[in-house]
């Protein structure tokens, strides 16, 4: 039986962000739709939710559902200020961003997302769009620029091990599949990290998809226009995975005067949510109210 994607936090999300019939939200990262329709539910009947969503595939989805009041689009979040006025708003009441992947990514995309299936190294958000993929980036990147990326958004400890290895296997041959790549990382790691709870190549994975859809860049890009484009009281709320992307929000969100802070440490998942839901042990939900 197929899984049915629940969003992280919706119970949370819904309580912070306080929607109610009539008013206005944008879902910056619509993915399955959970969030987006779980807000829309409580904004009808004249309510509208902006769900944007970059992938082309997952925005398909999404209009697929038929939803009235529910405005799919199919852009980057880094437009938000544009998405907004181009839909008649000049401000909405609520602003969410749910950082990360979709479930979808890893299980239906095929696009080497997951280091669980062998998969062409791709990685691409929307391939329409975006040139830049992670097959480019372990063929074609000079072994410094392999080892910065591996440390700064894997936060790899063998990143210099795992960059001499990726340059020796690619001499040999092209790396093109996620089976190729993992192969090459578990040839440079020592054995007692292969043997750790968390799998040895993950940290790796997740260095090469930010880089490839400029993750921490975009959503520094994104936080300054959520705030200006929701209204005084009206609340942003952000989820994020892990600490790199945690630590941006947190420093945009105390060193901005407009805002107050609703959540002066980070709200994590319930122990039944994660027992239910895997993927949400690391998510962090900060929230601010607009002044």
């Amino acid at each position: 039986m197929k899984k049915i994607h629940e969003p992280v936090l919706k119970k949370e999300v819904i309580q912070y962000l306080k929607p109610e019939a009539n008013k206005n939200f944008v879902d910056c990262t619509a993915g399955g739709g959970g969030h987006s329709l779980a807000l829309l539910d409580k904004v009808k009947p004249d309510g509208k939710v902006i769900a944007i969503e970059f992938d082309p595939d997952l925005a398909q989805r999404l209009r697929e559902k038929e939803e009235e009041n529910l405005i799919v689009v199919n852009d980057s979040y880094i437009n938000l200020k544009n998405i907004v006025k181009e839909n008649g708003f000049d401000k909405v009441d609520g602003v969410l961003l749910d950082i990360g992947m979709s479930s979808w990514h890893l299980e239906n995309s095929e696009r080497g997302f997951s280091f669980q299936k062998e998969e062409k190294l791709d990685m691409r958000y929307n391939p329409e769009v975006q040139n830049l993929t992670a097959k480019d980036i372990v063929n074609k990147y000079p072994k410094n620029d392999l080892i910065g990326i591996l440390e700064d958004y894997g936060e790899e400890r063998f990143a210099n091990r795992i960059s001499k290895e990726i340059i020796e296997e690619r001499k040999r041959k092209e790396i093109n599949t996620t089976k190729d790549l993992i192969e090459t990382i578990k040839k440079a790691v020592p054995s007692f990290y292969i043997r750790k709870r968390i799998h040895f190549a993950t940290r790796t994975f997740q260095a090469l998809r930010i880089e490839v859809n400029r993750e921490l860049s975009n959503l520094k890009k994104v936080l300054p226009q959520a705030i200006e484009r929701t209204k005084p009281e009206g609340r942003v709320a952000v989820i994020s995975f892990h600490s790199l992307e945690d630590r941006i929000v947190k420093n945009f969100f105390k060193n901005n005067n407009k805002v107050k802070v609703l959540t002066k440490k980070p709200i994590s998942a319930s122990d039944k949510e994660v027992k239910k839901n895997p993927r949400s042990r690391s998510a962090k939900l900060r929230v601010v109210e607009i002044k």
